[in-house]
């Protein structure tokens, strides 16, 4: 919905809000479902009410558990049964600068401030750990925003009695427990305050009549803050880039102006604005964000333009270029197409409103930045929140390389008029064993991203993946593939409950990447030797249909199971029985023992 897209009208999602809710669960999308704790050391109800706007605009529909006022701590601490009967997948810890309970004061000596310090980040650190151990959840907790009022003056920042010095060794302290827990995750309130103003943010009219730690106004920007945390950790950044090309990563226009015309580099304040804006997007792609061109254009203009000496990003920092003069509608379905992820994954950046409007009117779910000067482009993409870093992956790193080698896989493919010799020529090789602590970190990503092969479509955090694989009542098997153009990384994962001699398939999904490369098969005969080992005789998969997954409506079919039921939505449920006489499917994959 674009009235919660970045830049939004505050005073219009405020008033509006029952509105926006409405139109919302209108819509034909499909939510997934959390439970969101929401713990407050203020006022927390009007957060809640525009966090779920924000939360079904990202197709999460959330159900809330909230503290009451200012119990944060004894909700989190102490036996507390409406909370453990809700069973939250994510906390959110809603406490600011008013909820420190010990300030340094004026006379405190440097022993004296660090123990107030140590006790304060230790009585979050009991909370948190406790959370951790009673729901194995998610925690998403603020940090601390800074205060209004400086007692010392600039030399708040420095001194050991101020403040502001306090606060930022406190931040600094919260920051190393977010980077030794990767599934606690940090709400930047000191970013997000000072990026408001702090004199706007912190209106003390608001705290004292109705205890808001913060204007009304400003509580889209938090919520909005909040969302794209949670969007993260459930699979929903975007990932890729596709890019329009004059007067978007430089100035003028290549056909008409020239190469040798275009404005980029050090020579002018416009041409280093292109610069920075192109070193900007170089980051991304070292995040494994992909990059892509949608140009009209001559390719061979695009391509000149793209060798200018000042520029940044060249030919081989984009995984797809569409110059051309097709409509950008369908370059940009097609990008999608050939990259094999999902439209909804893009963000379309051009300077042109028009061609803007146009997919936003022909596509859905693509994120579009309403781009204005071109000294601006970095702070409205940044702002909109389309990449909410997450723990990046050793494949994160590698992403673009792998696309670049999938193509070459594509190209090798055409060259083959049989297909099984198309696969026999990779040289594959496939890594399948349980659920190992130095994947988990992707393994989470992957049970939230994939859609296409994915039978079950359930998510986890990575803390519930670490507490299945700790389970001996689970099977669980990631699956990893390398071939002669290179290591795809981890692909497939399965997780199976056993109960007795059966065993449900909870998960099985696949990166769309490997699709029809016997990955699929390599993964079941793996499966079934496993629950061979374990006195498994039969294994139930399940099929919850979705918008995207209907490719695999019938792959149990196709590994031997037999359906045993269908509701009325398509769902369904098979059966497969197993013994010693199980002959493996894979035939192109060497699985390594």
């Amino acid at each position: 919905m674009k009235e919660l897209e970045y830049p939004f009208n505050s005073d219009y999602i405020i008033t509006k809000k029952k509105k926006i809710k409405k139109e919302l669960l209108n819509t034909d999308k499909k939510f997934i479902e959390k439970n969101i704790a929401v713990l407050g050391g203020s006022t927390t109800n009007d957060i809640i009410q525009i966090l779920e706007l924000f939360l079904l605009n990202y197709g999460i529909k959330p159900n809330f558990y909230e503290s009451e006022y200012n119990k944060y701590w004894e909700d989190a601490v102490f036996e507390n049964k409406k909370l453990d009967e809700f069973k939250p997948d994510i906390i959110y810890i809603h406490t600011t600068n008013k909820n420190i309970q010990s300030y340094p004061n004026i006379k405190d000596t440097i022993s004296e401030v660090n123990n107030k310090l140590d006790t304060e980040f230790e009585r979050y650190t009991i909370m948190w750990n406790k959370l951790f151990e009673k729901y194995n959840c998610t925690i998403i907790q603020n940090n601390f925003d800074y205060p209004v009022i400086r007692l010392l003056g600039n030399k708040d920042a420095t001194d050991i009695h101020g403040k502001v010095n306090f606060i930022t060794k406190l931040n600094l302290k919260f920051a190393e427990y977010a980077n030794a827990s990767p599934n606690f995750f940090i709400n930047d309130l000191n970013y997000i305050s000072s990026q408001y103003g702090l004199d706007e943010w912190a209106d003390e009219f608001y705290y004292y009549m109705y205890k808001y730690a913060l204007t009304v106004k400003a509580i889209p920007t938090l919520a909005f803050n909040i969302a794209n945390i949670i969007k993260g950790i459930y699979g929903k950044n975007k990932k890729a880039f596709v890019l329009d090309l004059d007067n978007t990563l430089w100035g003028g226009v290549v056909g008409d102006d020239g190469v040798d015309n275009l404005v980029i580099g050090p020579e002018t304040s416009e041409g280093q604005v292109y610069t920075d804006f192109q070193k900007y997007l170089k980051s991304y792609k070292e995040m494994g964000i992909l990059l892509n061109i949608n140009s009209k254009n001559d390719e061979e203009n695009a391509l000149a333009g793209l060798n200018h000496p000042d520029g940044i990003l060249k030919k081989d920092d984009f995984i797809i270029i569409k110059a051309n003069w097709l409509p950008k509608s369908k370059n940009i379905i097609d990008i999608s197409k050939e990259l094999n992820i999902g439209i909804d994954s893009l963000v379309f950046v051009d300077d042109n409103p028009a061609e803007r409007e146009i997919i936003r009117m022909n596509t859905t779910g693509v994120g579009i930045p309403e781009l204005d000067k071109s000294y601006k482009y970095m702070r409205i993409i940044d702002h909109s929140g389309y990449f909410e870093g997450m723990n990046l992956s050793e494949e994160d790193f590698k992403k673009n390389e792998m696309y670049k080698e999938n193509i070459e896989r594509t190209k090798l493919m055409n060259t083959f008029d049989n297909y099984d010799e198309y696969l026999r020529s990779l040289e594959m090789v496939g890594e399948i064993k349980e659920f190992a602590p130095k994947y988990m970190a992707r393994i989470a990503q992957l049970t939230n991203k994939s859609n296409q092969f994915n039978l079950t479509t359930k998510r986890y955090t990575q803390s519930e993946i670490e507490s299945i694989a700790a389970n001996q009542e689970y099977i669980t098997l990631y699956g990893r593939l390398v071939d002669k153009f290179g290591d795809n990384g981890v692909v497939s994962l399965i997780i199976g409950h056993q109960n007795g001699t059966k065993l449900d398939i909870d998960l099985w999904l696949m990166s769309c990447r490997v699709l029809k490369r016997d990955m699929e098969f390599a993964m079941m005969d793996a499966l079934v030797k496993e629950s061979l080992k374990r006195g498994v005789k039969e294994i139930y998969g399940y099929y919850y249909k979705t918008a995207k997954n209907n490719m695999v409506k019938e792959f149990y079919k196709e590994q031997g199971f037999t359906k045993i039921s269908e509701d009325e939505e398509n769902n369904t449920i098979w059966k497969l029985e197993i013994n010693n006489k199980y002959k493996n499917k894979n035939k192109f994959i060497k699985v390594e023992e």
